[in-house]
């Protein structure tokens, strides 16, 4: 017979709790470190302003492009 896990302490949990939430933090920190770096470089020739597609922007100076 596998013998009992002994239990924990609130003490002991609590400090698993804030180790858990440091490493989250800390990946997260890496996450948006990354996402910065990648960084989409600019449209060259592209519409001026807020992407029409995401904006809903889809008449320009009285033409209506539908792609």
């Amino acid at each position: 017979m596998a013998a009992k896990p002994k239990k924990l302490t609130k003490t002991q949990i609590a400090a698993r709790i804030r180790e858990a939430g440091e490493r989250a933090a800390a990946e997260a920190e890496e996450r948006r470190k990354a996402e910065r770096e990648q960084a989409m470089a600019p449209e060259l020739g592209g519409q001026k302003g807020p992407e029409p597609t995401r904006y809903g922007d889809w008449e320009k100076k009285g033409i209506t492009s539908d792609f």
